[in-house]
């Protein structure tokens, strides 16, 4: 296996440098072999990472050099042959850290979830909103592990479905009646056959049926009603529901309803390409786009001080419009 050993040193005097590269090391990744050398593995972003800081460290009156090294039976003589270096980028403890850090969210949430369920018995507000800034935060700290941890191993599987159980615990917690999702094709619809129709979801709609809604309007039926329900049960016969169980469009195959919405009606701009893993990300969790937080305290701020739905999803639109250009402008 190919590496890549970087061997500085600093002038003592020089404290500003020596702590910008150390962090800069640091936030790459590399392996402290002993003070003044680092290991990462071999590839061509590595290189160039490690290139720039020994560019700063000579910028800065120290010496740098960066040398290929090879471990195993394909070592040539050019290569320093050295020890399995594997074990020294094992992420273990800090995926450990992680899940400590995750245990007092876990228990709130399961604590609510002995209580009987009903509207009144649901986390306030304000827990919610806390609970999601601190979600977050570790799903932000788990994806800085992910990008250094060069060899993952079940320690990360187990985090990351750690942080995806939390995250639809919450999404219950601010919409109770979320869909299961089913198993099963997705098939191909012809816009035409759905205009000027009334779809139907469940009221004080979340990221997932804002969205919804918003890409039908824009992208479906211009002329959608909706309707708001109390209950999936109250869904007219004539309506066409989404993101509830049952519904004509929600969850299949781990996609979220409006994943599913883009699938049935073959939409494929890359600005709802974009649009779709966050909202993907913040209904059902996985990696989390950097857009992401930005868009859910918009919506979290939207929907706590507006009341009436219609409203809402008008003020939304504003916000999933502005996104889509922005997306579609970097295409």
């Amino acid at each position: 296996m190919k590496w890549i050993l970087l061997i500085i040193s600093l002038p003592t005097h020089n404290a500003t440098a020596r702590m910008r590269v150390w962090r800069a090391v640091k936030a790459s990744g590399a392996a402290v072999l002993r003070d003044g050398v680092y290991l990462l593995p071999h590839s061509d972003a590595h290189w160039q990472l490690l290139d720039e800081i020994a560019r700063d460290v000579q910028l800065n009156q120290g010496s740098a050099q960066l040398l290929p090294t090879e471990t195993g039976a394909d070592a040539t003589e050019l290569a320093v042959v050295a020890p399995d270096f594997v074990p020294l980028f094992d992420r273990t403890t800090e995926y450990q850290n992680l899940l400590v850090e995750l245990t007092p969210l876990q228990q709130q949430l399961q604590q609510q979830q002995l209580q009987p369920q009903s509207p009144q018995q649901q986390l306030p507000q304000q827990s919610i909103s806390d609970l999601l800034k601190q979600l977050r935060k570790l799903r932000k700290n788990f994806a800085a592990i992910v990008a250094i941890d060069f060899f993952p191993n079940e320690q990360q599987t187990r985090a990351q479905d750690a942080l995806q159980a939390l995250e639809k615990a919450l999404n219950r917690q601010l919409s109770p009646d979320e869909p299961h999702g089913n198993s099963g094709e997705i098939a191909l619809l012809s816009i035409a056959d759905y205009q000027q129709r009334h779809w139907a979801t469940r009221k004080r709609p979340w990221v997932d049926r804002l969205a919804s809604a918003w890409l039908i309007r824009r992208f479906i039926d211009p002329h959608a009603q909706f309707i708001w329900l109390d209950s999936p049960a109250d869904c007219p016969v004539d309506a066409l529901g989404f993101d509830f169980d049952g519904a004509r469009f929600t969850h299949i195959n781990n996609l979220v309803s409006f994943e599913v919405l883009l699938a049935s009606f073959a939409l494929e701009q890359q600005g709802l390409k974009r649009l779709a893993a966050i909202i993907h990300f913040l209904d059902a969790g996985g990696m989390q786009p950097q857009e992401a937080s930005g868009l859910e305290q918009i919506l979290w701020g939207l929907r706590n001080s507006i009341s009436d739905d219609d409203q809402l999803l008008t003020a939304a639109t504003s916000v999933f419009d502005a996104l889509f250009s922005a997306f579609s402008n970097k295409e």
